[in-house]
């Protein structure tokens, strides 16, 4: 059930559209919605450049062997329970013999989708996995989608409003180059998804009691609560405002990234060796729904001592 007199919410003379108490929810599709920039003023990475360091002493560190190469990972202590749960699967062979089954140029290529290690050619990949979900773990603005980001895939917001993490799925940035000014158009855009999100999640909360007046037709009533939910947002947010570091800033317009995942997927670690069979993998031949052409896989998965 949608809130049907409560479609909208301005804030600041931008229209936020409330999608709102969720009785119809979309498809479950593990894969997060890339947004349209303007492309014209980016540039595509070169394989020379390096993410930036983090200090990154006693944290575990992951060895993917794939058909294109290895690629060294290390996984952040600020979120315990995507480590954990990485290296138990790592453990047990999880990702041994599974695909890279979507990779889009320019953005990320993802993995983890038990389903694909007998996976057919035309075969839908993208929904498999363990019986569970690990709880969001957003440090940020400390860990975000620069180039090289690790970060695990997970449902969309209609179906997963807590935005927890899918129990294998993840991804690997690669990104673009943004202007300054693009970052800037970024950080509105981000503002305006922030308050529509935490809309939603009012609204859902009331959603009887928005089930209840729309049944007696009160229009008056419906109109108010939507004023009182704004403004529970736009006070909240206000203490709390998006904002692009200038790290984040200097990493977006140097080394690239994809800064609309941010805060809104979990990020547990980053590439420390092998960003360019990162890159090969992006690079190649893609047909149907990302998937690449030619397999691409994780032949081992191994801790390193």
């Amino acid at each position: 059930m949608l809130l049907s007199d409560i479609t909208a919410m301005r804030t600041k003379n931008k229209t936020i559209t409330a999608l709102a108490a969720a009785c119809v929810f979309a498809a479950c599709v593990m894969v997060f919605t890339t947004l349209t920039i303007n492309a014209n003023n980016t540039t595509t990475m070169q394989q020379q450049d390096k993410p930036q360091a983090t200090n990154l002493a006693g944290c575990t560190k992951v060895l993917l062997e794939t058909t294109c190469g290895n690629i060294e990972v290390v996984l952040y202590n600020e979120t315990p329970k995507h480590r954990d749960n990485f290296v138990k699967l790592v453990k047990e062979g999880y990702y041994d013999g599974v695909l890279f089954h979507r990779v889009i140029k320019d953005f990320m290529i993802q993995t983890g989708d038990p389903d694909s290690k007998n996976a057919t050619p035309d075969q839908l990949l993208g929904a498999g996995g363990p019986s569970y979900d690990i709880d969001a773990e957003f440090v940020y603005p400390k860990y975000y989608h620069k180039r090289g980001a690790l970060a695990a895939a997970r449902q969309g917001d209609e179906t997963n409003p807590e935005r927890k993490s899918s129990g294998s799925q993840f991804y690997i940035v690669t990104g673009r180059r943004f202007t300054p000014g693009q970052l800037q158009a970024m950080e509105q855009r981000m503002a305006e998804q922030q308050k529509a999100h935490a809309f939603q999640q009012l609204a859902m909360a009331r959603q009887q009691q928005i089930m209840d007046l729309q049944a007696r037709g009160d229009s008056v009533a419906l109109m108010n609560l939507q004023q009182q939910l704004i403004k529970i947002v736009e006070d909240t947010y206000a203490q709390n405002p998006v904002k692009l570091t200038q790290e984040q800033i200097n990493d977006y317009t140097t080394l690239g990234g994809a800064p609309h995942l941010d805060g809104q997927y979990t990020v547990f670690g980053e590439v420390i060796s092998g960003l360019d069979v990162v890159e090969k993998i992006e690079n190649v031949e893609t047909g149907s729904n990302d998937r690449p052409v030619n397999a691409v896989k994780i032949i081992k998965a191994t801790i390193i001592e």
